[in-house]
C-alpha cells in the first residue's frame, strides 16, 4: 500500500508532463503551407507595355515576381501578387512573356521553361486571336492543348485558365481594322468566344477570366471612354495606351482586379478604394474603387 501511495503522486506528475508536452506541441493545422505557385503566360498585354506611356506596370515591383525570362518585369503579375498580399493570401508567381506572341510561339519557343509543376497556369494569347487570321480560335484551341498537355505531364492537378482580351480599339474605330464599323464590345466578345471553345475543347475546369468583358463593362457603364480618338470625355478614364491597342494603367489596373477576383475568390472591392497599388500607378481612390466595382460585378456576372 505505502508503494502505491507513492507512486500514484508520480504516475500524476508524469501524466501532467505528457499533457503539458502533448499541449505545448504544434498542431499539424498550424504549420504553414506552402504558397501555390501561379505562371502568367502571355505577351505585352500580361506584362503591361506602356506603349508610349510611363512604363508604371512594366516594371512594377519586379523583385516581388519571378520574371522567368530575366527581363525585370512586373507588369500584371506583380500587381495581382501585391493584390494577393494586401489579401493576406500567398502565392509564388512567375511569369513567361513574349512580346506580339501567341500561344504557339510561348510552345515552339519556351516549352523547357514553362514546363514545371505549377499549381496554376494563365494563358494569355495574341489580342486577335490569330495575327493572319483575326478572330479564327484555331490556333489558340490547338496550342492550348498542346500546352495543357505539357503541363498536366508536369502536375495532374494543375489548374489551367484562359484570359480572355480587351477590344483593341485601333481594330474598331480605324479603317481596316478587322472590326472596323462594329460596336466597340463586340471585339472582346468574339475573343471571349475563342477562349470559351478553347476552354471547352481543352476540358480546363478553372474556364475562362473576363478580362475584356471587364473592360466593355465600364465603357457601358460610363466609367471608361468608349472612342480614345475622339478625345477622352470629362470624367472618364481611358483604359488604352497612347497606341488605343495596350492598355493603359487603368486598363492594366482592371485587368488585374479581374484576375485577382476570378483566382482567389476574393472580391476585388475588399482591396479598398485607398489601397496603395492604385496610388502607387497614379490612380485616384474614387477611381479605384469604381474600377474594383466593375471587375466585382463582371465577375458576378460571369458564374
Amino acid at each position: 500500500m505505502r508503494l502505491l501511495s507513492v507512486l500514484r503522486p508520480c504516475g500524476a506528475a508524469l501524466f501532467a508532463m505528457l499533457a503539458l508536452g502533448c499541449a505545448s506541441s504544434p498542431k499539424p493545422d498550424s504549420v504553414p503551407s506552402p504558397p501555390s505557385r501561379i505562371l502568367f503566360v502571355g505577351n505585352s498585354f500580361i506584362y503591361g507595355d506602356p506603349a508610349g506611356a510611363a512604363p508604371l506596370v512594366k516594371f512594377y515591383r519586379p523583385g516581388t515576381v519571378t520574371d522567368l525570362n530575366g527581363e525585370g518585369i512586373g507588369g500584371v503579375p506583380a500587381l495581382f501578387k501585391a493584390m494577393t498580399v494586401q489579401a493576406g493570401l500567398h502565392y509564388d508567381v512567375s511569369l513567361e512573356t513574349i512580346p506580339g506572341a501567341g500561344l504557339d510561339a510561348h510552345y515552339d519557343k519556351k516549352l523547357s521553361v514553362i514546363a514545371k509543376p505549377y499549381d496554376l497556369v494563365l494563358l494569355q494569347s495574341y489580342s486577335t486571336l490569330d495575327s493572319a487570321r483575326p478572330g479564327n480560335p484555331a490556333t489558340l484551341v490547338k496550342y492550348t492543348g498542346l500546352l495543357a498537355q505539357a503541363l498536366r505531364t508536369q502536375n495532374p492537378t494543375v489548374d489551367i485558365r484562359l484570359v480572355a482580351t480587351w477590344s483593341r480599339a485601333d481594330q474598331t474605330w480605324k479603317p481596316g481594322g478587322a472590326w472596323y464599323g462594329k460596336p466597340i464590345e463586340r471585339m472582346a466578345l468574339d475573343v471571349r468566344q475563342g477562349y470559351d471553345t478553347a476552354a471547352a475543347a481543352n476540358k480546363l475546369a478553372g474556364g475562362v477570366i473576363p478580362v475584356g468583358e471587364a473592360w466593355n463593362r465600364a465603357i457601358a457603364g460610363g466609367l471608361a471612354d468608349a472612342n480614345p480618338y475622339d478625345g477622352i470625355s470629362e470624367n472618364q478614364v481611358n483604359l488604352w495606351a497612347p497606341d488605343a491597342y495596350h492598355g493603359s494603367a487603368h486598363g492594366y489596373y482592371l485587368e488585374a482586379l479581374t484576375i485577382f477576383g476570378h483566382v482567389t475568390g476574393r472580391d476585388p472591392r475588399t482591396l479598398g478604394a485607398e489601397e496603395p497599388i492604385a496610388r502607387e500607378l497614379g490612380i485616384e481612390a474614387e477611381t479605384a474603387g469604381a474600377l474594383q466595382r466593375v471587375a466585382a460585378e463582371q465577375l458576378a456576372a460571369s458564374k
